[in-house]
């Protein structure tokens, strides 16, 4: 019998070194080659998709530029479908697998559509009495459209949160590291990002539709390959069951006890290692005293207590789920902020392309930039500002600060909101002269002739936006997946996108109204010729907007409070981590303790 258990025991120990020895650095490549070819693919399929719609499909701007929001919208919602179905039962990796095949199939389909004439408009050069696309070439582009709108649902909440999971994210670990992985993450997607605006945009309008759309249906057909390759290396948590849920049960639990006194010591209240095992690897919630409402839920009553039956979790819940409830509450209002910000760029990128249409593009007398790379130089600043924040701002930072990360990301997202709209307010001006410029030329009235302007006066909007997402966004998402719970992190993630989704519908209403509301003979955002517009009023509206949404956000954040955990190694023995890590038998079950009195079999 000893012998038996000897073996047992190195049997269990090579398993658990075998599972120590997943994960790591080695797994990025696969993983970010995945990422970087993804990306590669969606950025040079939308980034010059304006050009596609009013160009190939004879669309007219507006309409053009708010399908193409509403499509963005939607595909910023749909993670939230993803992150559940990951969260809940099928974990990140097939979720990663399953949203990467549809997104291809999205991709061959507009591919097919690009190529054979039958399914595209007749070309209209003029722009005048054009022939729009027909009923049936329209359907395939909304199911085109549609089809990497759901793909995406399944790649975007999973991949950095899966890649994330490959390290040790626990504060005393990410404060030891002399970098941050997210910093490093962005300008992966940003390589990949510029690499599409260059090239793939310049054979979009150099060289055909066909081979344009072509080049990013194999580079996911790549992404695919690549991710599978790594599959015997990664390291697959198993998922905790649905966050929706638990978050219900909370309510539900505090609800049926709303007449209850909680006790003046929280310790009291229910606690339950082995049940919180799967949903806190690397350690429990603490309690703290906001939203003290919802603590009832942790309530044990003279019942519960003396029970043997396992605990009903739709009337008891465990601190460290109540806890859970009050991090999602006390994230959304900033999350929120991150909406009307979105809602004030969200049209930006395709008025600017229009914008650059009508300037002077060359660099040489052979050679014109492509209107969509300019997003190039976003890009560029996005790629060179991580890197200068990285090893310069964040060390003198620092100093004064004493925070490892230099900075927190509330801060940094601060920091970003208001370079956004110093960004917007430099656009308008940038319009008001190009239109100057056209009408001492005569040109106004000419929409498709080239004004003698250079483009590269839009380059500083574009440095500005860059520096704004160095900051806001990568703080964004470093800000949803820490104070998320780690159970919950694929949808914080989602949580990410949803806010892009909501401001790009909020985005589309707004154009909507400005274009519906704003007049015929000068409207400011006219469907076919941009020199008669009014483009600055609607950058100068944005840009009021935003100074509403940094006052609300500046609020929020001085109020907020960051969730307290204990980690794995604060008081929980080994014998714990190995139960929390599922290795303490096939199940996780075990005898658990309720409020000193009895024991139950965990649910």
């Amino acid at each position: 019998m000893d012998k038996n258990m000897a073996e047992d025991g190195v049997e269990e120990n090579r398993e658990n070194t075998k599972k120590k020895e997943l994960g790591g650095l080695r797994t990025m490549p696969f993983i970010l080659a995945n990422e970087i070819c993804d990306r590669f693919a969606s950025s040079g399929f939308h980034a010059n998709m304006i050009t596609y719609l009013t160009e190939v499909l004879n669309m007219p701007l507006v309409p053009a530029s708010n399908t193409l929001t509403n499509f963005s919208g939607t595909a910023s919602f749909t993670p939230l479908i993803g992150a559940l179905i990951a969260d809940s039962f099928a974990g990140r990796f097939w979720t990663i697998i399953v949203g990467s095949i549809i997104y291809e199939l999205g991709l061959v389909s507009i591919t097919i559509s690009a190529v054979l004439p039958s399914l595209r408009p007749p070309p209209c050069p003029t722009k005048e009495n054009c022939k729009e696309a027909s009923t049936l070439q329209l359907c395939i582009l909304y199911t085109s459209l549609l089809l990497t709108s759901l793909g995406t649902g399944g790649i975007r909440p999973c991949v950095v949160t899966f890649a994330a999971d490959q390290f040790d994210m626990s504060k005393s670990k990410v404060a030891s590291r002399s970098w941050n992985f997210f910093n490093w993450y962005y300008f992966s997607m940003g390589l990949a990002t510029l690499s599409a605006l260059t090239i793939v945009v310049y054979i979009q309008d150099n060289v055909g539709w066909g081979w344009g759309l072509g080049l990013p249906t194999i580079a996911m057909a790549l992404s695919i390959i690549a991710f599978l390759v790594g599959s015997p290396l990664y390291k697959k948590l198993k998922p905790g069951g649905s966050p929706l849920v638990r978050l219900a049960q909370v309510i539900v639990a505090a609800t049926k006890k709303r007449k209850a006194v909680a006790p003046a010591d929280p310790s009291l209240l229910y606690e339950n290692k082995e049940l919180d095992a799967t949903i806190s690897v690397n350690g429990r919630l603490l309690h703290t005293n906001q939203f003290k409402w919802f603590d009832k839920a942790a309530i044990v009553t003279d019942a519960e207590a003396t029970s043997l039956n396992p605990p009903n979790l739709w009337r008891l819940a465990t601190v460290h789920r109540v806890e859970e409830l009050k991090s999602i509450v006390r994230m959304l209002p900033i999350w929120a902020a991150g909406i009307l910000h979105v809602t004030s760029s969200s049209h930006q990128h395709s008025f600017t392309i229009q914008q650059a249409r009508t300037m002077d593009r060359h660099l040489s007398p052979s050679f014109q930039i492509p209107p969509a790379s300019l997003s190039i130089f976003s890009i560029l600043t996005v790629l060179i500002g991580i890197v200068l924040y990285e090893r310069f701002f964040v060390p003198l930072a620092r100093r004064f600060t004493r925070n490892p990360s230099g900075i927190t990301s509330l801060q940094r997202m601060g920091i970003g909101f208001m370079v956004n709209i110093l960004a917007t307010i430099v656009a308008s001006f940038v319009e008001i002269k190009r239109k100057a410029i056209a009408a001492n030329h005569n040109l106004l009235d000419k929409p498709r002739a080239i004004i003698p302007i250079s483009v590269f006066w839009l380059v500083p909007q574009f440095a500005l936006h860059g520096v704004a997402e160095v900051f806001m966004s990568v703080g964004h998402l470093e800000f949803l997946y820490d104070q998320s719970p780690e159970s919950m992190r694929s949808t914080a993630a989602a949580l990410y996108w949803i806010a892009i989704a909501i401001g790009n519908y909020l985005g589309t209403l707004l154009v909507t109204l400005v274009h519906k509301y704003t007049g015929h003979s000068r409207n400011w955002l006219p469907d076919r010729n941009l020199n008669r517009g009014r483009l600055e009023y609607y950058y100068w509206l944005v840009s009021g907007i935003q100074v509403v949404n940094l006052i609300y956000y500046v609020t929020c954040a001085w109020l907020y409070t960051h969730k307290p955990v204990e980690e794995v190694g604060d008081s929980m023995d080994k014998n714990d981590v190995d139960l929390a890590r599922g290795r303490n038998d096939g199940n996780g079950d075990g005898d658990v303790e309720l409020a000193r009195t009895g024991t139950v079999k965990a649910q």
